[in-house]
């Protein structure tokens, strides 16, 4: 199976974007490929959700985590409690992704090497995307640099890149 990498702004989103990332990934599951995504809120979270709806196994889904489901949740609720995210955001990303464990425990793999969530595991969790994946979706959002990072390593490894630029208030 090909395998798509999904990257994008987990900060901003808009209608538009949101049409652009299901639409995408209706294609890409439709066809018989898989989605590969770094399990975050925003543009991953989207593409999960389209993924799911139209591949309820979860055979078509691979989400690469920074650290286990545990330590990722835990930092979504401390992000909520500091006011960075919404409890809402948080708990529904946490819903999303060990609905996905019930579902298709092969479906999220996490780095049970890292306990910290940073930056720089973001980044690293990044490469695990790119490794595992034959092309790159990216939604490039504000001149995200996180999906910035993205696009330079599936570039550095040689994948077709289809970049789409939005600018969101």
């Amino acid at each position: 199976m090909k395998w798509i990498a999904i990257s994008g702004s987990w900060r901003k989103t808009n209608e538009q974007v949101e049409a652009d990332v299901r639409k995408v990934v209706r294609e890409i599951i439709t066809s018989g490929k898989g989605i590969v995504s770094g399990g975050a809120l925003g543009v991953d979270y989207i593409a999960t959700d389209e993924a799911l709806t139209l591949n309820p196994s979860a055979t078509q889904i691979r989400i690469y985590l920074p650290t286990t489901l545990q330590i990722y949740s835990a930092h979504y609720r401390k992000r909520a409690k500091e006011g960075v995210i919404t409890s809402t955001q948080a708990e529904l990303l946490i819903s999303q992704l060990e609905r996905l464990v019930r579902i298709n425990k092969d479906a999220i793999i996490e780095n049970r090497d890292n306990e910290l969530v940073n930056q720089e595991t973001y980044y690293k969790r990044n490469m695990r995307v790119i490794e595992s994946s034959d092309e790159l979706v990216a939604f490039h959002i504000n001149g995200s640099e996180g999906t910035l990072d993205a696009i330079n390593k599936a570039k550095q490894k040689g994948i077709p890149v289809k970049k789409l630029e939005y600018t969101i208030k």
